[in-house]
Parts: C-alpha cells; sequence; structure tokens
C-alpha cells in the first residue's frame, strides 16, 4: 500500500506512499541494508542522520494504525514502532517482532513466537497479550479487512506470554507476508489519547515531534542487532524538490524518495550518492470497472491498454529512471509471469475494440490526478496526449491531495494511483483486485481471478502455486482495471558520508537502523 494505502507507497508514499509505503527494519536473513558506496569501512558508532521525507501538514497522524497518508509518518512509526514482519532480501518475509512462524497442515492456523528480550522502551517486557491486543485493535480500524485479510477479531489469541496464534477464515500460505506494514505492536491497552506518547519496541525512541517534524534517538533496549546512529532527525517536505534541494545545499543527509528529476541533477556531484532501487514504484492508471462505469466493457479497458505508449512513458515520465510494465502488479516477485508477451502500443486494434464496444468518442473523459509524487501528473498529462491519437479526449484534473484521497481514489472512474513495494504478485492481489479487497481501486470482480487467487494462497505445493499464479497474471492482464505502463525506480540521494543505505525496493528504504555515517 495489510498496508495502508499510503504505505505500499504512496510506493512510498507508496509512504509512495506509501508506500511511501514498506517496512520498518532489517531482517535476521541479513537482508535490511547494504553498504552504499565505502562499504568495505568498519562501522562507526554515533552521529545523528538527518532525513527528508516526503508529507504535508494536513495529513499528519501519529496513530500507528491510522491511515499514513505521509511518508515522513510511516518512517517515524516504523522506527518507533515494530511490525511482525518486514520485507527481506532473501526471502520476501524476513522476521522483526515475530521471530518465527509455522502454520498448520491445513494453512489456517499460524504461530508466531516474540523475539527472546523485546521489551518496550519503557522496559516492560512484550507479551503475547500486547500483540493479540495491537491486532485486534488493527482489524477493528475502518482498513482492518485490507490489513488482515481473512482474520477476525475473535479469531486472535494468546497460547502463553510469548506465543501468538491467529486463525484464518481460509487457508493462507502468505498471511506471514500480509503483516509486513501494518501490523506495530503497542502496549496492551493504550488509549487513542496517549498514542502520541505510547512506548514501541522499535530500534528508535521518540524525543521529540513537532508539525510533522521528529528527532528519535537510539534504543539501547531494542532486541535487534547493533543501531550505530545516536539519532535519527526527520523533516517533513512537501515536495520532492524543496527536499532534494535541501540535500544539495547540505541541510540534510539523506532524501528519501527524491524522483528522477532530483536524479538527474544530483548525478554529476561527487559529494552526493544516488541510490537506484528497481522495481520500486507502480504507477497504474486505474479504470473503475463497475457497470456505470464507461470503463465497464471489458474491451475498453484493453483498448485503453493499447493507446499508451509505454517506452515514451517511461523515458518522459521517469527520464529513463525506471522499466516498461506489462498490466501486471507486483513486478519484483521472483514468481512474476515473464512469460506474458508485453503488451504494446497498437491503435488500430484499440480504435476497432472501442468501435464494438459502442464507445462514446464524442464525450470528453476527465482522468483525475495528484502531485503527490514525482512525475504522477506528469504520466496522466502524457498519456492524455497519446489517448487523442486513437481518437479518445482526455482532460486532466489536478486534485489537492486530501481531496483525492477523500473523493476520488477507490470511487472515481479514471485516475492515477501509485504503490510501491512490487516484491510479491499475490500481496496486491489481496489488496487491491480479489472481490472483497479492502482497497479494490477499481471495484473489480472477477469469479475467475478470486478462484486462482484462492488456489495460490491455499497450497504451499510449489507445482500448484506456480500454476495458479501463472493463471492469476494472465487473467490480471487480459481484463483488470489496471494500466500499468511502468515502474518506477525509487531514488534516494545521500550525503558521501552516509553508509549501509537499504536498498529494498518499496518501504524496505525506511530499515534506517543499520546506517552508520562514515
Amino acid at each position: 500500500m495489510g498496508v495502508t494505502r499510503r504505505q505500499l507507497l504512496r510506493a512510498g508514499t507508496g509512504v509512495s506512499a506509501a508506500g511511501l509505503l514498506a517496512a520498518c527494519g532489517g531482517g535476521s536473513d541479513g537482508s535490511g541494508a547494504t553498504a552504499g558506496s565505502g562499504g568495505a569501512d568498519r562501522p562507526r558508532t554515533g552521529g545523528t542522520l538527518r532525513v527528508g521525507a516526503l508529507g504535508h501538514g494536513s495529513a499528519i497522524t501519529r496513530d500507528p494504525h491510522g491511515t499514513q497518508a505521509n511518508e515522513s509518518d510511516y518512517l517515524i512509526l516504523a522506527l518507533v514502532f515494530d511490525t511482525l514482519t518486514v520485507p527481506g532480501a532473501a526471502k520476501n518475509t524476513a522476521p522483526r517482532l515475530a521471530a518465527s512462524w509455522e502454520s498448520s497442515q491445513d494453512l489456517r492456523t499460524w504461530t508466531f513466537r516474540i523475539a527472546e528480550g523485546a521489551v518496550f522502551h519503557d522496559g516492560t517486557p512484550v507479551t503475547a497479550e500486547d500483540v493479540v491486543w495491537s491486532l485486534q485493535r488493527l482489524r477493528r480500524t475502518p482498513s482492518g479487512a485490507a490489513r488482515l485479510p481473512g482474520i477476525q477479531v475473535g479469531n486472535i489469541s494468546a497460547r502463553d506470554d510469548g506465543t501468538v496464534v491467529v486463525v484464518s477464515d481460509y487457508a493462507n500460505a502468505d498471511f506471514p507476508l500480509m503483516t509486513r506494514f501494518s501490523s506495530f505492536v503497542l502496549k496492551k491497552g493504550t488509549s487513542d489519547a496517549d498514542i502520541a506518547r505510547a512506548p514501541g519496541t522499535g530500534p528508535f525512541t521518540l524525543d521529540w515531534f513537532r508539525g510533522g517534524n521528529a528527532r528519535l534517538v537510539r534504543n539501547d533496549r531494542w532486541y535487534g542487532p547493533a543501531v550505530h546512529l545516536d539519532a535519527i532527525e526527520v523533516t517533513m517536505f512537501e515536495t520532492p524538490q524543496a527536499m532534494a534541494n535541501a540535500l544539495l545545499a547540505g541541510q540534510i543527509d539523506l532524501a528519501s524518495n527524491a524522483g528522477a528529476v532530483a536524479a538527474r541533477t544530483a548525478r554529476s556531484r561527487a559529494d552526493v550518492q544516488v541510490l537506484r532501487r528497481p522495481d520500486d514504484m507502480a504507477m497504474p492508471i486505474v479504470m473503475r470497472t463497475a457497470a456505470d462505469s464507461p470503463f465497464a466493457d471489458r474491451r475498453v479497458r484493453e483498448a485503453i491498454r493499447l493507446v499508451v505508449d509505454r517506452e515514451a512513458m517511461v523515458k518522459q515520465v521517469l527520464s529513463g529512471y525506471g522499466t516498461v510494465a506489462n498490466d501486471i502488479l507486483g513486478t519484483g516477485d521472483p514468481r512474476y509471469a515473464k512469460d506474458i508477451p508485453q503488451r504494446g502500443r497498437d491503435l488500430v486494434r484499440a480504435r476497432k475494440l472501442l468501435r464494438d464496444a459502442g464507445f462514446d468518442l464524442s464525450r470528453t473523459y476527465e482522468l483525475v490526478t495528484t502531485e503527490d509524487i514525482s512525475g504522477l501528473a506528469e504520466s496522466a498529462t502524457l498519456f492524455a496526449d497519446q489517448a487523442r491519437e486513437a481518437g479518445i479526449k482526455v482532460e486532466v484534473v489536478k486534485q489537492e491531495s486530501g481531496a483525492f484521497w477523500d473523493r476520488t481514489w477507490k470511487s472515481g472512474d479514471f485516475y492515477t494511483s501509485y504503490w510501491g513495494t512490487n516484491d510479491s504478485v499475490v500481496f496486491f492481489a489481496s489488496k487491491t483486485m480479489v472481490s472483497e479487497a479492502g482497497q479494490n481501486e477499481a471495484a473489480w470482480h472477477d469469479t475467475g481471478f478470486d478462484a486462482a487467487y484462492r488456489e495460490v494462497i491455499g497450497s504451499d505445493d510449489p507445482k500448484r502455486r506456480a500454476a495458479a499464479l501463472t493463471a492469476l497474471q494472465r487473467i490480471e492482464h487480459d481484463r483488470s482495471g489496471y494500466l500499468l505502463w511502468g515502474m518506477a525506480d525509487g531514488i534516494d540521494l545521500a550525503a558521501s558520508k552516509v553508509r549501509n543505505l537499504p536498498k529494498l525496493p518499496g518501504y524496505g528504504r525506511v530499515q534506517l537502523e543499520g546506517v552508520w555515517l562514515r
């Protein structure tokens, strides 16, 4: 974005977003971070890392189970609170507060064991009751069904002080993956009024928070690997350009998710590192498939996908910092179906499909977008230009961030979206495409897709899962409500003194506890 809409990216942010979007710290597979230039240097303890992250003052939240529309908020929460699992490299799900997990033979009952030595910032040991209470609180949020799919509040319980049991309504071999982004753990009984001051279990504690900006200090009680930094200071910026300018001026040490324009500006600077994270952010155009939508006809959606010049989009919108996509979310998944033919531009076929479907070419269709992340509004404008070559009149409408997420997302007929952490086709299917998905952006209901999804998650047999996953991706490619023209690289800018920055895509980039300063 289970994960909130913005946590998956919003890809950033995606928190772009979120995803800005994923999600918290390095896993036991050693995948939390990868050394930058000079990675052979010996880690040094001490210093304060000054981080810039995107956000808007009107969207600030302090609740780890709330909707984090700001990358800055998610970054802070992900360093103060721990989730049960996090993104990994060797495997896409790595341990965090849950040191291990196992399932019953029918894949419905999942048992999580709490990491040894885990304590809250005030020294209180973390118990299974704390985790149960936190997961139940998460499930009761408006997005709870999407964040913990198939899980009812009454089916989360403690077996003993260190063991949590979660029972799913159906077999789900991928349930641990679903806990990577929003399963933040608080003390049992924490009131809403005390959320802003609630102690977490993460690698940093909150020193102060002011208007979206914060200072975090090292948590010497943390159960994970040694944290080298003394502190992290987070500054919220409303635009990628302002954040990049601050980095180039030496006012911050790290500009998170700065975008392609900033990368072009900074690449000639010897004192700045430009980190690229491939497959970091999906920037699809969403077509609502409900019966009252002009895009309800499958032929119309195929035509729209045939209109776009994908290579031009990547070149012009992303300045080449990205790759062409094929209308399937989850491009970083090792099981991504690369054998499905790449869809290209075909205006002749697009026009025929539109005629056959009786699509009204006399009217103008609004394509709604926002400027939350670099390139999003530009992608809408370029698509509108390309669509005119097929006789489709498209007017781009830019909305302020708050209005976009409140009024357009999940209800508009035609709009841009963005998602990060694209390492799992199944993850996106569960969040955005199965009929019951809480974040079903296109209002898409396809019995064949639903059946393929249940086949994938209902088995741990590799051959059976692989066959079902291929079928699922073919259906998504052929008839979903998405036009996914490209994948944007994640672009972080960092001062040369910054070492061991994370390179995982999506919200893997907030795994900053392994960073050190030269």
